[in-house]
């Protein structure tokens, strides 16, 4: 059986401004509709990969973990949102449901922390980004696509941060 799946690529990251500095890459590329799925244990580094995104797609706005308020909004000047979702607390699907997903994707990129619990009420087409704490300061990141857009996102992100495809 293989460590990843087909097509995922794996990344390591020495220290939380590489990972904040992986996120800045693949937010640049985000727009409106595009899902990006975390998963990871408590202090994996998601809401560090996640202020890199918001920063990459061009936010000013300071970012924060979303667990208690499930979901923080950026802007940036024009009419989109970048949404961050965290369905840590999340009872059940229907909750998620109720959150209006759709709406939300559409005005701009979404992550969504702890994905997998709501992973019914996803778009099927979306990237998985999967955090692994190595030691206190070293993470290993699984990016895997689903869906053909998310394979051409993956593809330019690898050109972009490891200067190959």
């Amino acid at each position: 059986m293989p460590i990843l799946d087909a097509g995922a690529v794996e990344f390591f990251s020495n220290s939380a401004d590489q990972t904040r500095r992986l996120g800045i890459q693949l937010g640049s590329a985000l727009k409106a509709g595009d899902v990006i799925c975390l998963q990871g244990d408590l202090g994996a580094g998601k809401t560090t990969l996640v202020q890199g995104l918001v920063a990459g797609w061009g936010s000013p706005d300071p970012v924060t973990s979303p667990t208690f308020v499930l979901i923080n909004l950026y802007g940036r000047g024009d009419d989109l949102q970048f949404t961050h979702l965290d369905a840590y607390r999340l009872e059940n699907v229907a909750e998620a449901e109720a959150l209006g997903i759709d709406d939300l994707v559409a005005r701009g990129p979404m992550v969504v922390e702890w994905a997998n619990k709501i992973d019914q009420v996803l778009p099927q087409e979306r990237l998985w980004l999967k955090m692994f704490i190595v030691d206190e300061e070293r993470r290993r990141v699984e990016i895997a696509p689903e869906g053909s857009h998310y394979e051409a996102l993956l593809e330019n992100l690898q050109e972009t941060v490891f200067g190959l495809a």
